[in-house]
């Protein structure tokens, strides 16, 4: 999967640049508490809610299980990113009348570019030393990140978010600094036009945003199919649009610079303990939710769009308490250096964590790759970010290599020893994988004698199931549906149970099975014992699969088998398929993940399909089940 999600990384420099230093002085704390009347001021609790979305966004991408609902960092960042680059370019345009396009589209490359071209060098060198199969997938990468189209070059090349297999792209997380790209590029243009068109209405242009912001979130749910892939409403600019832009609705009207400290103690209670509610509402929803569920795209994200924004607005106040909570030293930090985590962090993960993953979550691996994403941050915001930004890079540079011994050798032995980690992490990972030989032949390949059989459903006279006696050891009046991944124990389940019919289709989801079922039904080839196996190409609801279940009345025992693959949804499958089989006393569920823990010579390298040990550990478990049945 590709894949995951950072905007707001601008914000971040904005944030930091309003204070008029790239970070906090080390001696005091930012001079949030007593801003001067007009003045830009640092927002510390802002940097502390990014270093929140930022973790938030790695843990999800770790796999852990610990934030399903992760991935709505990114959804953080983008209100971020539009409150603050809008409340950045209305105090410009309150000053002078005006936008300085060119000063401002200048500072969003040397923020952006430098970093990110960074990171896209270092993966591809390392794919091409290391691990060269994830070159295919980076073909397209490259160019479409460096250009900010990648959220539109994955979608006009279908490449999913939730249901890629095989080597994943360490590029594919750039989708979101497109979209938020794209904002930059043209919001400063629709911007002056709105505060024209508004002259000092202000409170108008707000409602024209927050009517846009509507539209745009409509469009999600609209577009978004439950049960489909939901990809191009996740990667889509227009789908996503709403959040950046209730974030400059918020920067309309609650200006940074014109925020007061001193305000009653009621207020500062209500600011406090409004705060907090929407803090909590955040964390329910990265804690609680799925990237699968039709909640999120029919409202979740528009509730977390709206809980931020709320959230920002009392964190932006200098009265809030809760904003010098989230502005401790730790969590500036790393919200300092979110867009540098944000970059590397995902490369780290994909280059160094094997497909064929069956022990679960590795702690060690984990630890190691926080570590190595927190060091390549911090490289880059010392060293490429920092100097960039503000245009010393070039000064520092001859400073470092002209200083006595002690800057060369500090600068040196950094990133040597960063090197050799990395360096270390890397391999140590890449071995942990099974090697290229021993992942051929996949499943099918040693049973020459069964695949040049005829299809034995064809063998089999089409007659009504329910008329037959079943007879011991044959798979006469059973019917088994699946995926590829019916496709590689098709040969040997065929060949214990002779006379089942088997239709395995290669990327089959779900929601295509109740026309599947109508179909065999018409066929005659729907049995009384019934076989699902599906869920290994996407989630998918309780109620279509309450749908399935309701179009096989006349099966009299049917079996779910659960699914193990190395992608998030995976646990969200599982646990829809536990609730099936409680909801329906018919149904028997066979645990395929439990059985395959552990046993990574079960799979081929891209984790799902089955090599001949793991086909036949999977047929054994089905077929003592149904003959069982």
């Amino acid at each position: 999967m590709s894949n995951g999600r950072y905007a707001g990384s601008e914000a971040n420099s904005e944030n930091r640049r309003y204070a008029g230093h790239d970070s906090p002085p080390r001696h005091r704390e930012p001079a949030a508490e007593h801003p001067k009347p007009g003045a830009g001021r640092y927002m510390p609790g802002l940097d502390g809610l990014r270093a929140l979305a930022v973790l938030a966004v790695i843990f999800y991408h770790l796999h852990t299980q610990w934030a399903p609902g992760g991935l709505l960092g990114v959804t953080m960042f983008f209100v971020l990113s539009g409150y603050l680059i809008t409340d950045i370019l209305l105090a410009q345009w309150d000053r002078t009348g005006r936008f300085d396009m060119k000063d401002f589209w200048v500072r969003r490359a040397k923020r952006l570019l430098p970093a990110m071209l960074a990171v896209v060098l270092a993966t591809v060198l390392w794919s091409i030393l290391v691990d060269r199969s994830r070159l295919p997938a980076m073909l397209g990468d490259v160019p479409a990140a460096l250009l900010y189209y990648s959220n539109w070059w994955l979608i006009f090349h279908e490449v999913s978010y939730f249901e890629s297999f095989g080597p994943l792209s360490p590029l594919g997380h750039l989708w979101s600094l497109a979209v938020e790209e794209q904002f930059y590029i043209f919001w400063p243009v629709l911007l002056g036009i709105g505060l024209i068109l508004a002259q000092k209405n202000r409170g108008k242009l707000a409602l024209v945003l927050a009517g846009l912001s509507l539209a745009s979130a409509l469009a999600m749910g609209i577009m978004y199919q439950p049960g489909q892939d939901p990809s191009r409403v996740y990667y889509g600019t227009d789908t996503r649009l709403f959040s950046l832009l209730i974030g400059a609705a918020l920067a309309v009207v609650w200006p940074s610079r014109k925020l007061k400290t001193n305000i009653s103690r009621s207020a500062t209670k209500t600011l406090d303990v409004t705060a907090t509610i929407c803090l909590i509402v955040i964390a329910v929803l990265i804690f609680k939710s799925n990237d699968y569920g039709t909640f999120l795209y029919r409202g979740g994200m528009v509730l977390l769009s709206l809980a931020t924004t709320i959230l920002v607005a009392a964190l932006a106040h200098p009265a809030c308490r809760l904003g010098r909570v989230l502005g401790a030293k730790p969590l500036r930090w790393i919200g300092a250096r979110s867009y540098g985590l944000y970059l590397w962090h995902y490369p780290v993960i994909v280059l160094t964590t094997p497909l064929v993953n069956t022990g679960g979550p590795n702690m060690t691996r984990i630890l190691l790759q926080l570590l190595v994403s927190f060091v390549l941050a911090e490289l880059s915001y010392r060293y490429v970010e920092q100097p960039v930004r503000s245009g010393n890079f070039g000064r520092w540079w001859k400073r470092v290599m002209r200083e006595p011994g002690i800057g060369r050798k500090r600068l040196l032995r950094t990133l040597g020893g960063t090197a050799a980690l990395v360096l270390v992490l890397g391999f140590a990972m890449n071995r942990l994988a099974p090697p290229a030989e021993a992942q051929t032949p996949y499943a099918g390949t040693d049973v020459p004698a069964v695949e040049a059989a005829a299809d034995p459903a064809a063998a089999v006279p089409a007659v009504d199931a329910a008329d037959v006696p079943l007879p011991a050891g044959t798979g006469v009046g059973m019917t088994a549906i699946g995926d590829s991944v019916m496709l590689d124990i098709k040969p040997y389940l065929t060949a214990e149970l002779p006379g089942i019919a088997v239709d395995g289709l290669v990327g089959r989801q779900m929601s295509q099975a109740p026309a599947l079922v109508d179909q065999l039904e018409a066929e005659g080839r729907i049995g009384t014992t019934v076989l699902i196996q599906l869920g290994t190409n996407g989630s998918f609801t309780d109620e279509q699969l309450d749908g399935l279940l309701a179009k096989l009345p006349e099966a009299k025992k049917i079996i779910l088998v659960n699914t193990r693959v190395p992608r998030p949804w995976e646990g969200v499958v599982n646990s829809a398929l536990e609730r099936a089989a409680q909801r329906d006393d018919r149904v028997l569920l066979i645990d395929w993940h439990s059985a395959s823990a552990g046993r990574d010579d079960y799979f081929a390298r891209d984790g799902v399909h089955l090599m001949p040990a793991g086909a036949r550990a999977y047929t054994q478990l089905l077929v003592d089940a149904l003959k069982g049945s």
